[in-house]
């Protein structure tokens, strides 16, 4: 060793191991010591405490000279800090169950991010069109973990947390935890609004069958290299810590199971998947074994979920027999086969197989269905609770509250049911003493609370009783009775029973509320109403459940009611009105809104203005998700009253933006289009933006059969539309003098925002609507001056071909706009031939060959019989085909790009001359020398294998030139046949292939 080097060595060995407490993230930021720290035993700070303020010292904003707050910097210090982040997560293995635990919302969604982007995760395209199987494994690991968080935390969100106690009141700590509050709020809305498109991407993973490797603290290092030192290692399939693929799909299969079961809340359906998905993490846990070093799955969380699955979704194959105790009860509740229920529980009482709170919480739903008004239950629920109570008798607990509110009218059927139930729940033979013991004071306990001699007799003759108690018993409970005889206690007073004791008004104001939460019957939660008000008129019951929203726009007006009860009425009953619409509860929210309307009617016009909109727009939904979806059109009355709401101009009214918007939407969707080209009332195109777009759009479809130059209206939509896209923008001079262009997004220069647009397309279902919509976004996505690759759409020559101000489109939220209308035009009408050339443009466009060869092929089959029938030229033209032979060469399919050549109008010699003598063909090669039929091609191949001394591939190519049917001499129309044969079998085998 050197001097210099020792001198060095003694140098950094001589530093402190542990810096000083305020500055130990810059200490570790520049002695690189983070390695060192994370490696000793009980590390301080720890790991997730690293991560936090590495990303908060990175994430600070910092001031101009002017004292503006600016944007972090993207600087070398900024830079470290977030890759230090990382190597500390990378230290962890990746392993959500800590950090979740330990980080919040917000600083993970950060954290991942980071790492999406140090794994080349294309900014601004959605995971869901990414194809998972040709991405770099590190690549589609951070996609994977990225989605698993994001469904794991909408799982965690919908479970109830406990509030913890708060300490003394500090503002800063409450303005931090205030926005950090609304900051989760704000990623939760996204990462729900994208939960599909999680599920999808990890539903693809399922698919996957390689191993995956995530970052580790090498790989980071590596990345943060100049790219030359690195050499590609970390594209390779081995850099990286290797997850297996059985790790991978059990992590992915449980975080799914946990989505879809969340969702079976509100889609029954659901839960198959959660059960299929949860059967399969067990099968993979016991694939796996003791050998996994990164999966880690909380399985006692998981037999719940399995239980739960068993009985919410039963294997079909499973007989009644083989069916757990749940399951039986569950099945039985769902199909009301309530005397079925009391037999399981009868049979539960000698095996004591289900949980006590378990046949508590079956007693208490079956009391809420009675209090909803079914009264046939009120007999299940004393024999269920009956059942409960010999149950609790027999293990030593004492008689419910329940039983003996139930008992205090006893009759001749309830004694003997009571029998029934002691008797079959003790099998006396195998009985220990104390369970006899228990039985037999509680059948004295009964007969001693009996007032009727005739039921004393009836239970003490009952030979289980005669059994169990001795002779001297039996006649001292006897004597007692005679005791108790009226004609002995005439004048004493009788004893008032605790149970007959009124409850306190705090529990029947509870019971009631309850009830009111429960209830969709206007005139059940009327009289609840009036119930509550006489015991109070302290409280404002419309706040009893938060889930009772009523839009702000008509809050205010309803809160303004003066008296308490008419109040607390109208907003309950609208709040519940518009939430059983939005569940597609339509028969309960009319009858709710029908009662709100009748009762506003009384002393407010504006109210009653208000309940006959909400009518109007529930009327539009019942019948677009009822015969509307038949097509079956709507009734004149319907449209007559949509025409009145647009043309209604009454002043003060509080109007919803939704309603205009679903009318506007219904008028096209029904082709109203004479009414919104001619009849719409000048006032509404200034003071209606959906109005004026649907009258836009309304006469573009009127105008489209015309010649070109009368197309004004397509102009001004056109206009329309580039505004909406538009963004206000601002020049600023940066510290070295250069003016740069700060575009400020969401905001608009036009007559609504990007979004507002975007849900209004949404809820349009006409073609030509949609196509042409479709078109216009189509031709702004391809004004753009660095375009390279067009997308093609129908009608796309009617739109202007240039925007005088390119700069202040904003063509990335175009772009994404575009991909949202294909999907959803596409979920409206699935063999579109001309929507699935635009997706496969699209997917094109993105280098995404495979899936656009997917579309292309899926716009031919559609509209030729599954190439049954020629596919028409107006769909395959030259262009589509083109970019078909493109898409097989960069697959390195070259055989299939010669086939691909005969299509052209005319044939590409050069082109499939070049592609066959590419020898590394992914595809099958000789095996599709039949469906060549232009003999130059063969002959070519023919040529090209002797050249290559490739006896059999020739062989091969000269039986397909010797068929008789592809003979020069024979007539065109032969020729032309043997094309179209070949043609048919061609796309049939690669659709078979790409499908």
């Amino acid at each position: 060793m050197s001097a210099e080097a020792a001198d060095r060595e003694a140098a950094t060995s001589s530093r402190p191991c542990t810096p000083p407490q305020t500055c130990w993230f810059e200490f570790l930021l520049e002695e690189s010591l983070l390695e060192k720290h994370l490696r000793k035993p009980c590390p301080d700070p720890a790991p997730v405490q690293l991560i936090v303020q590495f990303l908060e010292q990175a994430s600070k904003p910092s001031v101009n000279e002017q004292n503006q707050v600016q944007p972090p910097p993207d600087n070398k210090r900024n830079r470290i800090l977030k890759l230090l982040a990382l190597k500390v997560a990378a230290h962890l293995k990746w392993d959500l169950d800590i950090l979740e635990k330990s980080l919040s919302v917000p600083v993970l969604n950060m954290l991942l991010n980071e790492l999406l982007c140090i794994s080349k995760v294309p900014p601004g395209t959605k995971h869901v069109d990414m194809d998972l199987a040709t991405l770099p494994p590190t690549t589609a690991m951070a996609i994977l973990l990225y989605n698993r968080w994001a469904i794991r935390t909408i799982v965690q969100s919908s479970f109830p947390v406990k509030q913890a106690k708060p300490g003394p009141p500090q503002l800063s700590v409450m303005n931090q935890m205030q926005q950090e509050k609304e900051l989760t709020e704000n990623i939760l809305k996204v990462l729900k609004e994208q939960a599909s498109d999680s599920i999808l991407v990890l539903e693809a993973a399922l698919k996957l069958d390689k191993d995956l490797y995530v970052h580790t603290m090498r790989t980071l290092d590596l990345l943060a290299m100049e790219p030359g030192m690195v050499n590609g290692e970390t594209e390779s399939s081995t850099a990286g810590l290797k997850i297996r693929t059985e790790e991978m799909q059990c992590q992915v299969c449980y975080d799914l199971g946990a989505a879809y079961f969340q969702q079976g809340s509100t889609n029954a359906a659901v839960y198959e998947n959660a059960r299929e998905k949860f059967f399969r993490t067990k099968e993979l846990i016991t694939e796996i074994g003791s050998l996994s070093l990164h999966c880690t799955i909380d399985e006692k969380r998981l037999a719940g979920y399995c239980q739960a699955c068993d009985v919410l979704v039963p294997s079909s194959d499973s007989t009644s027999q083989q069916l757990t105790p749940y399951s039986q009860v569950h099945i039985c509740l769902r199909s009301g086969n309530y005397q079925d229920v009391v037999k399981i529980f009868i049979e539960d009482n000698l095996t004591f197989s289900l949980p006590v709170q378990f046949r508590q919480s079956v007693l208490r739903e079956l009391f809420q269905k009675a209090q909803q008004g079914n009264e046939a239950l009120d007999e299940i629920c004393f024999k269920v609770c009956a059942c409960n109570t010999v149950r609790d008798i027999l293990e030593g607990r004492t008689i419910s509250v329940q039983f003996n509110q139930l008992f205090l009218r006893p009759n001749k059927e309830k004694i003997d049911f009571l029998l029934e139930v002691c008797s079959r729940s003790i099998n006396l033979e195998k009985a220990s003493d104390s369970l006899k013991g228990n039985m037999a004071a509680f059948l004295k306990n009964v007969c001693l609370g009996l007032e009727d001699l005739q039921y004393v007799f009836m239970i003490s003759s009952h030979e289980l009783f005669i059994t169990l108690l001795k002779d001297e018993e039996r006649k001292l409970l006897v004597d007692q009775m005679r005791k108790r005889s009226p004609r002995v206690n005439l004048c004493i007073k009788p004893v008032t029973s605790f149970y007959d004791i009124p409850a306190s008004a705090s529990v029947n104001i509870g019971q009631l509320e309850h009830q009111l939460i429960l209830s969709v019957d206007p005139w059940r939660i009327r009289q609840i109403l009036i119930e509550l008000h006489g015991m109070t008129s302290e409280r404002q019951f419309w706040t009893v459940s938060n889930k009772w929203e009523v839009p702000s726009v008509y809050s205010g007006v309803i809160l303004g009611i003066k008296d308490n009860l008419t109040r607390d009425l109208v907003y309950i009953l609208l709040a519940k009105g518009l939430h059983c619409s939005t569940v597609k509860d339509f028969s309960h929210a009319k009858q709710l809104f029908a009662a709100c309307l009748e009762l506003v009617t009384e002393f407010s016009p504006k109210l009653r203005q208000v309940m006959l909109n909400e009518m109007l727009l529930l009327d539009i939904h019942t019948h677009e998700a009822g015969t509307g979806q038949s097509g079956e059109r709507p009734p004149s009355d319907l449209i007559s009253r949509v025409r009145g709401y647009l043309e209604m101009r009454l002043p003060d009214i509080p109007l919803r933006q939704v309603i205009a918007e679903e009318c506007v939407a219904f008028m096209l969707n029904w082709r109203e289009n004479e009414y919104l080209t001619l009849q719409v009332p000048a006032f509404l195109l200034q003071s209606n933006p959906y109005v004026k777009l649907g009258q836009l759009l309304a006469a573009t479809c009127k105008e489209l059969p015309g010649p070109k130059e009368s197309r004004r209206t397509a102009k001004d939509l056109w206009e329309v539309v580039v505004q909406i896209c538009s963004v206000s923008s601002q020049h600023k001079r940066g510290n070295d003098g250069r003016v740069s262009l700060i575009k400020q997004r969401e905001s608009t220069l036009g007559i609504m925002y990007r979004s507002e647009l975007l849900s209004f397309i949404k809820k349009l279902r006409e073609p030509l609507v949609l196509t042409i919509i479709l078109s216009l976004f189509v031709k702004l996505h391809n004004v753009r001056e660095d375009i390279v690759n067009d997308i093609t759409a129908e009608h796309i020559s009617i739109w202007p071909s240039s925007i005088p101000n390119l700069q202040s489109v904003d063509f990335e939220a175009v772009a994404i706009t575009v991909k949202e209308l294909v999907r959803y035009a596409l979920s409206i009408s699935p063999n579109n031939h001309s929507w699935l050339i635009i997706q496969a443009d699209i997917y094109f466009a993105t280098n995404q060959y495979s899936a656009a060869l997917h579309y292309y092929l899926q716009a031919g089959a559609v509209c030729s019989d599954f190439f049954n029938k020629a596919v028409p030229p107006d769909v395959y033209t030259d262009q589509v085909i083109k970019r078909m032979i493109k898409c097989c060469s960069l697959l390195n399919c070259h055989t299939q790009v010669a086939i691909l050549c005969q299509f052209l109008r005319e044939i590409d010699y050069k082109t499939a001359f070049k592609s066959l003598q590419e020898q590394n063909s992914h595809d099958a090669m000789d095996s599709y020398y039949d469906y060549i039929w232009d003999v130059t091609i063969l002959e070519y191949l023919t040529y090209l294998h002797h050249k290559r001394g490739e006896t059999d591939k020739r062989q091969i190519a000269i039986k397909a030139i010797g068929q008789t049917e592809l003979n020069a001499s024979n007539p065109e129309e032969v020729l032309q046949l043997a094309a179209q044969r070949r043609k048919k079998k061609f796309l049939q085998a690669m659709a078979k292939l790409y499908f």
